[in-house]
């Protein structure tokens, strides 16, 4: 038996900053700022300086555009004295005015896209970062948090957290700064041009605007809230009842799945009522609030052209300036909102980031040295909850390269066995020992190294024949794989596919049997090379002509390894070394095949029921075999 390759590091992360619900948009952003401004990437934060003087100098060029409005009305109107305190070798040249106009209008356009262009590899590059964050994270998680959570609501957190870094990143930065500065150089042209008048009137149009704006936006956060909670209830039925397709049809359950999915569709669909009305009122409020502020800056400039105070271009002027003011102040109703759920959907991505897994490497672990191969349990305690208990004290010994079988009714423990030794969990007393080593001391990612595991229930990755075997050890030959699938006695069936191992399995390994399925796995495990074994139940879902089939190529895998064989159907483990029997998370029999059935105990009831059933299912089998062939001799008289 040769030793497993050596494991691949797990991929470590530097840990973000922890944001509890509520934080808010500058905590968020704060959080956000490091994945923008790399350390390690001198080229992108060149690309951030660059494009924040990019903003400024579009925000000028924009600013212009208003003034050569007012200068080409100012001089078809034939009032040059404005005109002529600002360019007097344009007075009277409306018509080159009028062609700045127009190229001002393109310059802010192109200083916009050529901004958004070179920041956009920025934002880009902290969504990737943060998104593989997240993903590695998930890996790191304990299987009770995974069996705790709807996969489709995490995939769903994980997306929206993408789409929210790339909104505030985009909104924020390309629409909220520019804004900033745009009032900024209005409230300066104000107070040169005009008086202080103005600028109030502009200032408490803003704040009103901005006001309204937040709090009608609170108002629709809830009801967003809300939506965004049945759409991800929605989705999690529907991947949860697709995956069970044939469970679906061998119950005829469709109407019923139907009619389950609509229960969620049906509270999003009033949750989106709402969300479209409260958006109705919101967008009517902020066009009402902006309307009177520009009314009443207007007014006040008529009658200071009544007064002889103002020229008719600087009445185009202010209605100019406050109408491109209105573009993007009334996008900052929808920066706000989109930032808001952003921060949000950012918000629940970090709180996944900054959840501690539940079994985590020890400071100083050592990575698990395997001479021998012993398993030990010594001791061992576990529950689930503190209300249930599981194991009760488990102690026993699997010798180097030995088999033992962990027997016994439901819900005895068995399976919990192979969670603890795998670290899923940790016991709450008692150790568990390979080589006399204490698992919970060494690195997680070695000690699942070497251990090989067959499970009961083989879920096959949406790829090729080939990628789901080499899954074992990724660093594989062509040739190590063909022959860890001659082993598993699957190698003739895949060269009688037409595109042989590179064959899709489907989602899920659906497209392959159940024994071509557990081949597969068994072929992965044998190309891993593990010094330990477990077997969970990996046959006690066949029939019984593909168990003796799987059960002999098991049985190759397992010579010469630490085989701990968790079982279901005891005929599969009449040959091992040592059989324990599990009954209420305690020990109540071990020893050799006969020895048990001598005993007349629980192995003994246990091996007596079963081959009961095994009998009458072979009874059934042969009174419908004989029905099929007395149709048959009827049929052909």
């Amino acid at each position: 038996m040769s030793p497993p390759a050596a494991p691949s590091p797990a991929p470590t992360f530097a840990r973000s900053v922890v944001l509890q619900p509520g934080s808010g948009f500058i905590a968020t952003f704060r959080a956000l700022w490091p994945y923008l401004w790399p350390p390690e990437r001198a080229d992108l934060r060149k690309r951030v300086v660059l494009a924040f003087v990019l903003l400024v100098i579009g925000r000028l060029v924009l600013m212009g555009v208003p003034f050569t409005f007012k200068w080409a009305t100012d001089a078809l109107a034939h009032n040059p004295t404005t005109l002529g305190n600002w360019l007097p070798f344009l007075v009277g040249a409306p018509l080159v005015l009028t062609v700045i106009y127009g190229l001002a209008r393109v310059g802010s356009a192109a200083f916009v896209q050529l901004r958004d262009a070179i920041f956009a590899p920025v934002f880009m590059h902290a969504v990737r970062t943060l998104a593989l964050q997240t993903f590695g994270h998930l890996h790191q998680l304990s299987l009770r948090f995974h069996l705790e959570r709807k996969t489709g609501g995490l995939t769903r957190v994980l997306e929206r957290g993408r789409n929210g870094i790339e909104e505030m990143v985009r909104l924020g930065l390309n629409q909220l700064v520019p804004v900033i500065i745009e009032v900024t150089l209005i409230i300066s042209v104000l107070l040169y041009l005009f008086d202080w008048r103005y600028v109030v009137v502009l200032v408490v149009m803003v704040v009103g605007y901005m006001t309204y704006t937040i709090k009608a936006t609170e108002w629709r956060i809830a009801i967003r809230a809300e939506m965004n909670e049945s759409d991800t209830d929605a989705n999690s039925k529907a991947i949860d009842s697709l995956l069970n397709y044939e469970t679906v049809k061998y119950f005829g359950a469709e109407a019923r799945e139907t009619a389950r999915y609509d229960v969620s569709m049906a509270r999003y669909e009033r949750n989106s009522v709402k969300a479209y009305t409260s958006l109705a009122w919101l967008n009517f409020g902020q066009a009402a609030i902006f309307a009177a502020g520009l009314t009443i800056s207007m007014v006040m400039c008529v009658r200071g052209f009544q007064a002889g105070t103002n020229t008719v271009g600087d009445f185009v002027l202010i209605n100019a300036m406050l109408i491109q003011l209105y573009i993007p102040l009334n996008f900052m109703g929808t920066v706000y909102r989109e930032i808001k759920q952003a921060t949000l959907d950012i918000e629940q991505m970090f709180s996944l980031i900054g959840r501690d897994p539940e079994i985590q490497d020890h400071p100083g672990a050592l990575p698990l040295r395997v001479d021998a191969g012993e398993v030990r349990f010594d001791d061992v305690h576990f529950a689930y909850i503190p209300e249930r208990q599981i194991l009760k004290g488990i102690s026993f010994t699997v010798p180097p390269g030995k088999t033992i079988a962990i027997v016994g009714p439901s819900g005895a423990g068995k399976s919990t066995i192979s969670r603890l030794l795998f670290r899923f969990y940790e016991p709450q007393k008692g150790r568990i020992l390979i080589d006399g080593q204490d698992i919970a001391t060494i690195q997680q990612v070695s000690l699942r190294s070497a251990i090989g595991m067959v499970p009961q229930d083989t879920v096959l990755f949406n790829d090729t024949i080939e990628y789901n075997i080499r899954y074992g050890r990724p660093e594989a030959t062509q040739a190590e794989i063909a022959e860890a699938a001659r082993l598993a006695q699957i190698d003739r069936f895949i060269k009688s596919l037409p595109e042989g191992y590179a064959t899709s399995v489907g989602e899920r390994g659906l497209k392959l049997s159940g024994g071509e399925k557990q081949r597969v796995a068994i072929a992965r495990t044998i190309l891993k090379g593990p010094p330990v074994l477990v077997l969970d139940e990996a046959t006690s879902a066949l029939d019984s002509f593909t168990e003796k089939e799987i059960q002999d190529a098991l049985d190759r895998v397992s010579q010469g390894r630490t085989t701990l064989v968790i079982a279901h159907r005891l005929s599969t483990v009449i040959n091992a070394d040592e059989i324990i029997v599990l009954d209420k998370g305690l020990i109540v029999e071990r020893g050799h095949h006969r020895e048990l059935l001598a005993a007349d105990g629980v192995y003994a009831a246990l091996w007596n029921r079963q081959r009961q059933v095994d009998e009458a299912k072979a009874t059934l089998q042969r009174a419908t075999a004989e029905e099929g062939e007395s149709v048959r001799v009827s049929l052909t008289e």
